[in-house]
């Protein structure tokens, strides 16, 4: 797969590729069953190159470094917002500064990066799990009462809604 090479050529590990292509056939799986408008080729994508970033570092500024990396590739704006806006469920501006991030909002906003950013989440590694065991993971991490719980209970809700 030539999109593995450009993940590989860019400094990323075979872990990381595994993931992603992981996190693309969920995600893929996922936009064919919601009934809102989106690109499904831009899904694909970008699943396979939301963790592009962690060809410079695992830390939360990941994305940041994926930003970088993308547009030196030439992709696509929306990919590129993506790769942005991929981790957790999202991270608000207020988040970003308590992180060391610029002060800017990270949350997905649309289907495709929503898309993205959820199916992330329901995998650990290469291995999918369901929303419950996702959630308690976030809750572990993050704390029950942090903001990106919420967001994330909100993001399952949003994307289940389409399916209904």
């Amino acid at each position: 797969m030539q999109e593995a090479d450009t993940l590989i050529n860019a400094g990323c590990t075979r872990d990381v590729v595994a993931h992603c292509i992981a996190v693309s056939a969920i995600a893929v799986s996922l936009a064919g069953q919601v009934n809102v408008p989106l690109d499904r080729e831009l899904v694909r994508q970008g699943g396979l190159f939301h963790d592009i970033g962690r060809a410079r570092t695992h830390g939360i500024d990941h994305a940041l470094a994926g930003v970088a990396i993308a547009q030196e590739l030439g992709f696509s704006a929306q990919l590129v917002r993506i790769i942005e806006r991929h981790i957790g469920a999202g991270i608000t501006a207020a988040e970003a500064v308590r992180l060391g991030l610029p002060r800017k909002d990270y949350v997905p906003l649309t289907p495709e990066e929503k898309i993205v950013s959820y199916a992330d989440n329901l995998i650990s590694g290469v291995r999918e799990m369901p929303f419950s065991e996702a959630l308690d993971r976030f809750k572990t991490i993050l704390g029950p009462d942090h903001e990106g719980v919420e967001l994330f209970i909100k993001q399952h809700a949003e994307i289940q809604g389409w399916m209904r």
